[in-house]
């Protein structure tokens, strides 16, 4: 049976955004407000707010409740020592960092990995696991033994079933690619896509939620079309490609605010550059969870 609802509410113009809130296992939420000016018959005002589910049914998402723990800061750094010092100057501030491909053939990444979590800080390793299932699973449950809390991995069905199967019996998170923030619509072309990069993520989204994927990587320009997809409410949308209004886009070619994101249903940011090398990281930081909280 479908759990799908619409329902009508009457209420006065200031309660709607309340009624929004509160309401659960909707999928649609008509809202017919009066016009405080109007006469008691009153002029109807009819307002759809949609699509609700992922928006305002209770979540079994695992997202904190604070907003700044939602920001995962990418030690994009050349050695681990410069690392180390950005985790020890945004402490108090952030709590969970990301692991990639800038450290962990550095010297010392062992060590790296494990005095954060030693702190008590949560890791997202960015290694886009992309091998044969038997390799990808057997990569995911290394990670899980380690206690990292997110993993990220890159391809096929099978890579994707094996990762889930890798992860069993753990905390651990499995995030699947849609498709790099550095793409476009030309770039998916070069590599050999067929469709164009909205339809390879609607593809993809599918894929991840039959699958049993915790969730997809995904800019914050693609945010809000994958909210409004079939079981996509299930999904952590962690976004990279972050950055603040004004500021240089970098290699992203589908970025976009922090507010932005959040308010279109990211349920993480990730952000690297414009806090690791900032003159001030934690200055910056704060900056950037500032402008998360405005759209919380």
């Amino acid at each position: 049976m479908s759990s799908k609802l619409t329902i009508e509410v009457w209420f006065g113009a200031g309660a709607i955004a309340t009624a929004a809130k509160q309401v659960g296992c909707v999928t649609s939420l008509i809202v017919i407000a009066s016009e405080a000016t109007q006469s008691r018959a009153g002029c109807l005002r009819m307002i759809e707010i949609a699509p609700l589910l992922a928006m305002t049914a209770p979540s079994a998402r695992p997202i904190p409740a604070r907003i700044e723990d939602r920001l995962i800061v990418a030690l994009d750094l050349p050695t681990v020592d410069a690392a180390r010092g950005i985790v020890e100057r945004l402490d108090g501030i952030v709590s969970f960092f990301k692991l990639g491909l800038w450290l962990i053939f550095a010297p010392g990444f062992e060590r790296l990995l494990d005095d954060i979590l030693g702190r008590g800080n949560r890791v997202f390793l960015d290694a886009k696991m992309f091998d044969i299932g038997e390799t990808v699973k057997q990569g995911v449950a290394r990670a899980a033994e380690r206690g990292v809390s997110f993993v990220t991995v890159h391809g096929d069905h099978d890579i994707i079933r094996a990762a889930v199967a890798g992860k069993a019996g753990s905390d651990l998170r499995i995030l699947a690619i849609t498709v790099l923030t550095s793409i476009d619509d030309a770039g998916a072309r070069e590599l050999g896509y067929g469709v164009p990069v909205e339809e390879l993520i609607r593809l993809r989204v599918a894929a991840c939620t039959d699958l049993g994927c915790d969730g997809i990587i995904a800019s914050p320009h693609d945010v809000s079309a994958i909210r409004r997809l079939p079981d996509a409410g299930k999904l952590l949308v962690v976004t990279p490609g972050v950055r603040l209004a004004g500021a240089a886009f970098d290699d992203h070619k589908r970025a976009g605010s922090p507010s932005q994101a959040i308010a279109a249903g990211a349920d993480y940011l990730v952000v690297g550059r414009p806090i690791v090398q900032a003159a001030d990281p934690a200055s910056a930081a704060a900056q950037i969870i500032a402008d998360m909280k405005s759209a919380a």
